[in-house]
């Protein structure tokens, strides 16, 4: 499933640093593999895999709020550039890996949305969970 989540605020390197560990850490405490972490300037891009019982509304809630919370922790410069706000928009983007889209073909549409694609993180293998 790929994933797409706007921020509110451009990230940089000890965000994207920050957004990547943390992800990283729901992976172990939780049924979801991150297949693919990128950022293109205010967009962060999830390609993750889990287990069918969790909806697509539960993923996106965890992995934002879990996200956010942290990076509001160890990055303050962020909470002040919100005066408050939501680190994430409201809304997202999902879609499936399935039948006629397989996972290289949307690692590729993403990398094509931007100017300024950058790979936090990448796992090539896929598990069962």
């Amino acid at each position: 499933m790929r994933l797409l989540f706007k921020c509110q605020v451009p990230t940089d390197k000890h965000v994207d640093s920050v957004l990547n560990s943390v992800c990283l850490e729901i992976e172990n405490r939780y049924q979801i593999q991150f297949l693919e972490i990128g950022t293109d300037k205010n967009h962060v891009h999830f390609l993750v895999q889990s287990v069918p019982t969790y909806s697509v509304t539960k993923i996106v809630t965890m992995i934002k709020s879990l996200t956010a919370r942290e990076i509001f922790k160890q990055c303050p410069q962020v909470k002040k550039q919100l005066w408050g706000g939501e680190f994430w928009s409201d809304g997202y983007f999902a879609s499936t890996v399935g039948k006629y889209g397989n996972e290289d073909i949307i690692r590729q549409y993403v990398k094509n949305q931007g100017d300024e694609y950058l790979q936090l993180y990448k796992n090539s293998q896929m598990s069962l969970l």
